[in-house]
């Protein structure tokens, strides 16, 4: 199971990293216990990489056949876009081709020990008196990019650039230019790089929040360093939450296609048919094939309007720790917590932890307390916290119908800029 860690304002409940007591039952563990059977499902979430999927918007027409006479399979029709243009995708290609650029990035990596002193072997005669010493090492990485605006602005995935010293980037003509990171924000897993260069080609913009399951998508981007490769599929699904596929620290609703991503991808763009991009290629889900998902560009968009203006995005942040509350974690918890808890309701979103001195503890929430509404709006998933709060502004209260103990309570929240953790 990912464990996540990170003190996000609505983030599905996870356990690595906090301290562990060796108490009999506490409430604290003992609601870590339930909450964990029901999140993610062991799912595993990797950068988005690579993509290629089956054209696949048509649904196959089959005549009628005469019972009288043997069934003879028909095969489907070829998949045709909406001009009934067999070489659809290769227009587009030709279109939008030359936007899609390629990212190199490297950082250097300090550590205390030496390798070689890790040794059982080395440590058997010099034991523990050897003193850290520092050591480096660089660490390299590709994905993809596109251009957003023709005096050099590029979007692509904060896993990309994060932490990096130097990014490189190459476009379809081979030339190559020093990249400058203009902001990242790894909520969201968007950034912003510069070249400095000019009049350079560029892709427009479509809706994705007008997207629909079936729909025919292409992707351009670099998979395993093979510059400019093409695929082509479907849109399978909108709307995935990040709980959804396994990712609970990030606040996105995913684009979901049947792409087989690999390294490289990531950043990459997910096109519509008329070449507009629709989505930025991310993350795939380990050991499954034909699930892939993508940044809405609306999404991506607005971030990136945001880290090009101010270098940060600073998203709203309560500090909680939840699971979608269920008549099965309902009676668990009230058997073996009944004397500190009293569920009476099966639906809600129950609070695992509240962090300590965060704007959720600051207005009086506390770890088994049930969210029923936010401004007026019922709740039932933490999917739809998560979006509340996301909505919200910092500083202006959320006003929260809570049930504790059986006794519906009103408590207002004041969200707080999220505190951003980044890996070392």
């Amino acid at each position: 199971m990912k464990i996540n860690n990170c003190i996000c304002a609505t983030q599905d409940i996870v356990t690595k990293g906090l301290p562990q007591r060796q108490e009999k039952t506490s409430m604290m563990s003992m609601l870590f216990k339930v909450s964990a059977v029901v999140c993610l499902g062991g799912c595993a979430l990797l950068p988005a990489k690579t993509f290629e999927t089956q054209k696949n918007d048509a649904q196959a027409q089959v005549e009628p056949q005469n019972t009288t006479t043997p069934k003879v399979a028909i095969a489907p029709p070829p998949i045709l876009s909406s001009s009934s243009d067999p070489n659809f995708v290769v227009r587009v290609v030709q279109k939008v081709g030359p936007a899609v650029v390629r990212i190199d990035s490297s950082r250097t990596v300090s550590s205390q020990t030496p390798e070689e002193f890790e040794d059982p072997f080395f440590r058997r005669f010099f034991g523990d008196t050897v003193p850290p010493q520092p050591r480096q090492r660089v660490e390299r990485g590709s994905g993809s990019g596109f251009i957003i605006n023709s005096s050099g602005q590029i979007l692509t995935n904060s896993h990309v650039v994060d932490g990096a010293d130097t990014v490189t980037v190459t476009l379809k003509d081979g030339r190559t230019f020093n990249g400058k990171v203009l902001g990242e924000d790894p909520v969201t897993d968007v950034a912003v790089i510069k070249i400095d260069a000019n009049n350079l080609p560029t892709l427009s913009v479509g809706n994705s929040d007008a997207l629909q399951p079936g729909e025919a998508v292409i992707a351009i981007g670099n998979p395993l360093g093979l510059n400019n490769t093409v695929t082509s599929g479907i849109i399978s699904a909108t709307g995935r939450s990040s709980s959804d596929i396994g990712a609970s620290d990030k606040r996105v609703d995913y684009i979901q296609t049947d792409a087989a991503i690999n390294p490289g991808n990531s950043g990459g763009p997910l096109l519509n048919v008329r070449g507009q991009v629709i989505g930025m290629n991310t993350a795939i889900i380990r050991g499954a094939q034909g699930l892939g998902f993508a940044i809405p560009v609306n999404t991506a968009q607005k971030i990136a309007q945001e880290l090009i203006a101010n270098g940060k995005v600073d998203h709203p942040y309560l500090g909680i720790q939840m699971v979608t509350l269920t008549p099965e974690i309902k009676e668990r918890i009230n058997n073996e917590l009944g004397d500190r808890i009293n569920l009476t309701t099966d639906k809600g979103v129950l609070l695992v932890n509240v962090v300590p001195r965060s704007p959720a503890s600051i207005a009086g929430l506390k770890s088994g307390d049930v969210i029923r509404s936010i401004n007026n709006q019922s709740v039932n998933k933490i999917e739809e916290v998560q979006r509340l709060v996301e909505n919200s502004k910092i500083g202006n209260p959320l006003q929260m119908q809570v049930e504790r103990n059986g006794q519906i309570t009103q408590v207002a929240v004041k969200p707080a800029p999220l505190p951003v953790r980044r890996e070392s």
